[in-house]
């Protein structure tokens, strides 16, 4: 048997995630030797080199990229066995961990969470905050108890319960032109300086299905993969960006505009995702009651 620990796991995990020692040590709270220590200790064990290093960059090597979704669902299997004894003898304790797009990820989630520790304050909660595609891939994996995002076209082991429609709002600075305006349109939208999503992003798939013909006359200023990111940009004054309404807060952000889009009117419908046939952990089930009753009080 090869002769390594679930620290070295971890430590290989957090390499493959941050590319750099420097980050995945800061993230598992160790050295950047110790962790060097345990990505040797790894290799020896195995007999393979799982990483090319060079004095600029940490990358996978092609075992280690095979290597890599195994010791992922390794070690969450480990973590789902620990939490189903712990649920099972200290009923409110445990790890329940939740895959979910920042633009919930933002502004919902950490009200959910600390609602949630109110009730089970040894309860811990592992917030993946990740693309839409990459939230179904967590749930199908079993790396994550549920997710939450938008509908997709989805796989058949997967099941989808809607919670909310939402639509796609305008926002830009108070002293932008366009600010005083009660909507806009999505063609006068492109022929101003925007800001907008790059292919890579689930929005950005889902706003070019639905706005079909309408096109931009211009590119846009820049471009980014997260719509929280483009808040950012927005706050800084470099352009308009149109976002899905649970990226803003309630009551909306006090640095911004927040104006409806129409012609046409996007919406997205948000929704729990779930693994068919697989019965959650009784802390799982209370923050996902949790979530479910937010939405349909």
């Amino acid at each position: 048997m090869p002769d390594f620990d679930l620290q070295d796991l971890y430590a290989f995990i957090a390499l493959c995630e941050h590319g750099s020692f420097r980050y995945a040590a800061e993230a598992i709270c160790i050295s950047q030797s110790a962790l060097s220590r345990r990505i040797e200790k790894l290799e020896s064990a195995l007999g393979v080199r799982l990483f090319d290093r060079t004095t600029r960059s940490v990358t996978l090597t092609q075992v280690g990229r095979t290597f890599a979704p195994r010791a992922q669902q390794l070690l969450a299997d480990f973590e789902d066995a620990l939490t189903g004894i712990s649920d099972k003898m200290f009923y409110g304790s445990g790890i329940v961990t939740v895959a979910c797009i920042p633009s919930a990820a933002y502004y919902f989630m950490p009200k959910v969470i600390a609602h949630f520790r109110q009730r089970f304050a040894r309860a811990r909660i592992k917030l993946v905050d990740t693309s839409a595609g990459n939230v179904y891939s967590a749930v199908q994996n079993r790396q994550a108890d549920f997710g939450l995002s938008f509908l997709s076209s989805g796989e058949s082991d997967l099941t989808f319960m809607p919670l909310v429609d939402e639509t796609y709002q305008l926002i830009c600075r108070h002293d932008h032109p366009l600010a005083h305006l009660p909507s806009l349109s999505w063609k006068t939208f492109f022929e101003a300086d925007y800001i907008w999503l790059n292919k890579s992003s689930g929005n950005r798939h889902l706003l070019d299905q639905a706005l079909g013909d309408i096109t931009a006359r211009r590119p846009a200023v820049c471009e980014t993969r997260h719509v929280t990111t483009m808040i950012g940009m927005v706050e800084a004054g470099l352009g308009i960006a149109a976002v899905p309404s649970m990226a803003l807060p309630e009551g909306g952000n006090p640095a911004l505009v927040q104006k409806p889009l129409t012609d046409p009117v996007v919406k997205r419908q948000v929704g729990l995702i779930k693994k068919a046939g697989t019965e959650l952990s009784p802390l799982a089930t209370e923050l996902e009651q949790m979530i479910i009753g937010l939405f349909r009080p």
